[in-house]
């Protein structure tokens, strides 16, 4: 029985923290700007932060639950019907989630950076196809394919076609912005773990 109330304390406990983390997560998801080496369209955040902390400390789920509340958050005020928040989904939970499957599995410090830089390797590899196929067909409703690969070309005169500039620009730009959160959770991690699991 007292085990049952413990476990039950756990949970409550896990699913407060993970809906904490959540709301961090749409408040950074708010806060974007634009970066020098990227069309104006394409801003950085750190909403991925939060996730990657509460996988790292909850689990995997916890943190693709944190990628799920802040783009159900983001729905109230989306200017995409919804398409940006699902590859914004798609691309922070291919982040967090085997970041949080292999800490699960080697819990140290190792186990965190290599489980990390993998989340944040998946997340840009799979930019690839989620923007070709989901985002940017999107944005061509709002401005012609062929002004979005102009503003590409202002900054690589190079890029000839949608594919190119992909991999070219969205790939590291996710990948960087990925390994950002990684950077910044190595840095925070330790003092926040204890609060996080209540064992402050």
């Amino acid at each position: 029985m007292r085990e049952a109330v413990g476990e039950k304390k756990v949970n409550v406990r896990s699913l407060a923290v993970t809906a904490v983390l959540g709301a961090v997560a749409s408040a950074l998801m708010f806060v974007a700007f634009n970066v020098p080496v990227m069309p104006s369209f394409i801003q950085l955040d750190l909403s991925e932060l939060p996730a990657l902390i509460a996988a790292f400390s909850l689990g995997p789920v916890s943190g693709v639950c944190v990628c799920l509340i802040k783009n159900l958050v983001h729905l109230l005020v989306t200017t995409t019907g919804g398409v940006g928040e699902l590859s914004n989904f798609l691309l922070g939970s291919a982040f967090v989630l085997p970041a949080g499957l292999i800490y699960r599995m080697r819990k140290n410090r190792a186990g965190a950076f290599w489980g990390a830089l993998l989340g944040a390797v998946a997340m840009a590899v799979i930019s690839l196809p989620v923007n070709y196929f989901i985002t940017y067909p999107v944005y061509t409703a709002f401005l012609p394919l062929e002004g979005i690969i102009a503003m590409y070309q202002a900054i690589n005169p190079r890029v000839e076609n949608l594919l190119q500039a992909l991999i070219w620009f969205n790939m590291p730009f996710t990948f960087v912005k990925g390994m950002l959160s990684v950077g910044i959770t190595f840095l925070i991690y330790k003092r926040i773990s204890p609060i996080l699991k209540g064992k402050a």
